[in-house]
């Protein structure tokens, strides 16, 4: 078994699928910024079976980034049960507000628990190209990682000169990038908070956020509705039902995921189009609403 705190990335339960793992959810919400929840929350998901947790920080979908002091939280949970930390850190670029991403590798007292899954697909915008990295000071670990390695024959040629060209870029490619995807975010942010139905803490990292609203109590209806019977001027967005990042059932039904991905100009006409598109669809759906 491998706890992992959901909503979480929804390859992870395909790969826990073929691995023969079972997922264990620990829950975070909105309403705290699906930062971890209490120790508590995390000892009651350990059994006999359990070997791991697995945390992505700055997270997708939520884009949360969690504190050093939560790292520390962790280190001591996996200590308290004798389990290794997986942390995916593909997006430790991608932080806003003058945070600096902290690694699990920077915990000694976790030095041969904690395993790091990196890659390059989102750091240079490189999504096709499979070249990344399991990072560990565990000598056992990385002698079984060797030998999967060994099984895949390589990274394909033209992604790994790609690669070293990339990491030959500078922090100022860095610089340059958090700046931008930051007017992003806060683009989307304040147009999102001005609608009192909505939960949603400030993201500080990736570029995704979770949008809870109340007037909606299935996601998958709604975002159908958006592409299919709405539109304002001609336009319509396209969102994805937060349901698939849950391994709970029923969970994140009034929830979706967002990416600001867009420039500005077109990521304020998205958040218009989808305000008003909110708006009439709880009118709507006017037992939905109430329920919300």
């Amino acid at each position: 078994e491998i706890i992992i705190p959901e909503p979480f990335y929804t390859n992870y339960n395909g790969y826990a699928e073929m691995a023969n793992l079972r997922v264990v959810p620990v829950r975070t919400r909105a309403e705290d910024g699906f930062h971890l929840p209490a120790d508590e929350a995390l000892d009651a998901a350990v059994s006999r079976r359990t070997r791991a947790i697995l945390v992505c920080s700055p997270n997708n979908p939520t884009g949360t980034v969690l504190a050093w002091e939560e790292l520390e939280r962790l280190a001591a949970f996996v200590k308290r049960h004798d389990l290794f930390l997986i942390a995916d850190e593909v997006y430790k670029e991608f932080t806003y507000d003058g945070r600096r991403h902290r690694s699990v590798l920077e915990l000694p007292e976790i030095r041969e628990r904690a395993i790091v899954v990196d890659s390059i697909s989102k750091r240079f915008s490189a999504c096709g190209a499979r070249v990344g990295a399991v990072i560990s000071r565990n000598p056992e670990v990385m002698s079984s990682v060797l030998k999967f390695g060994q099984a895949r024959l390589c990274p394909p040629t033209l992604e790994q000169l790609g690669a070293i060209a990339a990491y030959r870029l500078g922090e100022s490619y860095f610089e340059a990038v958090r700046a931008e995807y930051q007017r992003r975010r806060d683009v989307m942010y304040e147009a999102l908070t001005a609608d009192p139905g909505i939960v949603l803490k400030r993201p500080r990292g990736a570029f995704y956020m979770i949008v809870k609203m109340a007037g909606v109590e299935d996601s998958d209806d709604f975002a159908r509705w958006l592409l299919e019977d709405f539109s304002l001027a001609g336009d319509t967005v396209m969102v994805a039902p937060a349901g698939g990042f849950y391994a709970t059932p029923g969970a994140g039904r009034d929830e979706v995921r967002m990416a600001y991905v867009l420039e500005v100009s077109k990521l304020e006409r998205a958040m218009e189009v989808f305000l008003t598109g909110l708006e009439r669809y709880r009118a709507a759906r006017p037992a939905v609403a109430q329920a919300g």
